[in-house]
């Protein structure tokens, strides 16, 4: 199949998301790729969000769907796992970014490029892919801020217990990857989506296409989940939630669901599970532990705040 004809199914998961939506949405209409449907996994909106989106479905492909109202990673998880969507390579997009008019062209070449890489010598074999792009980080009107970037770690299932490195808004995934996370269903404990499709798919030995170009605009407002890593606010409370124990808690959360998938993991991925999981709870020795296992995080601040969250057992 020509790439130009690859069908991409673009997943959102929509909450009083009225302010910016149709922004996004025409960012959407206006990609250059022109093969796309977008699935909503509504989470219990009460402004105009359907609204919207109905006006958008006059004209283009939509279909709309309840979610689960447990939360953003819960109501993407479901809508990854609904009944109703088809196989096949899917976006993920937020509700309240403007996608730059290339990014699925992007994406597909990258995955294309990722499942040539990961094929070799058995080009048939279905190999999961999961694709992100770098963003722009930009204000509520949109003003550019700064870029992101995911620093000098490369992906890989260690370093993924400590940090996420594929934002939600920019992934895609492959036919094979978006099977492997139906089948993984929508585990308990799960705090970010985007973490755990990275982790998964790096756990199965997955394809990590990590893209240095921008794709996305990622606006940066007081309604987002986490926020853009650059910057004074968004780092002093990733450090705050470093320290204070809660990003912890979340990494024994992840570890633990892909603990209860562990049959579906590579060996060596099992092993340092297992190692991160058996690791002593606190002190140099939790350090060490981690070192040897490769896990760490993408800038060297964050590693030294890392050890010393570890050292005090908040990690």
């Amino acid at each position: 199949m020509r790439q130009n004809d690859q069908h991409v199914t673009i997943v959102m998961a929509t909450r009083n998301g009225e302010a910016h939506l149709p922004e996004q949405l025409a960012s959407i209409a206006a990609q250059s790729h022109p093969s796309w449907s977008l699935f909503v996994s509504d989470d219990g909106s009460t402004d105009r969000s359907r609204e919207i989106l109905a006006e958008f479905g006059k004209t283009h492909p939509v279909t709309l769907v309840d979610g689960p109202r447990r939360g953003a990673a819960a109501n993407f998880l479901s809508a990854l796992c609904h009944p109703d969507l088809p196989q096949g390579i899917v976006a993920l997009a937020d509700q309240d970014d403007v996608w730059l008019k290339g990014k699925l062209a992007r994406g597909l070449r990258r995955i294309a490029a990722a499942e040539r890489m990961m094929g070799g010598a058995q080009p048939d074999i279905a190999v999961p892919v999961i694709y992100a792009g770098e963003s722009m980080l930009a204000d509520g009107a949109l003003n550019t801020l700064s870029q992101s970037k995911s620093g000098r770690t490369r992906p890989g299932f260690a370093p993924s217990l400590a940090q996420n490195l594929f934002a939600g808004h920019s992934i895609m995934l492959n036919p094979a990857a978006l099977a492997l996370v139906r089948r993984a269903g929508i585990p308990e404990g799960v705090s970010w989506h985007d973490w755990w499709l990275y982790q998964l798919i790096a756990g199965c030995g997955g394809g990590l296409a990590l893209d240095p170009t921008p794709v996305v605009i990622y606006r940066q407002h007081d309604g987002n989940a986490l926020g853009g890593a650059r910057g004074t606010a968004a780092g002093k409370r990733r450090l705050a939630m470093l320290l204070s124990g809660e990003w912890g808690r979340m990494m024994q959360g992840q570890a633990q669901a892909l603990k209860a998938r562990e049959a579906m993991l590579t060996k060596a991925a099992r092993v340092t599970l297992d190692g991160f999981l058996d690791a002593p709870g606190y002190g140099p020795a939790r350090i060490l532990a981690f070192r040897r296992l490769g896990i760490h995080r993408s800038s060297r601040i964050g590693d030294a705040a890392m050890a010393a969250a570890a050292v005090f057992g908040r990690l």
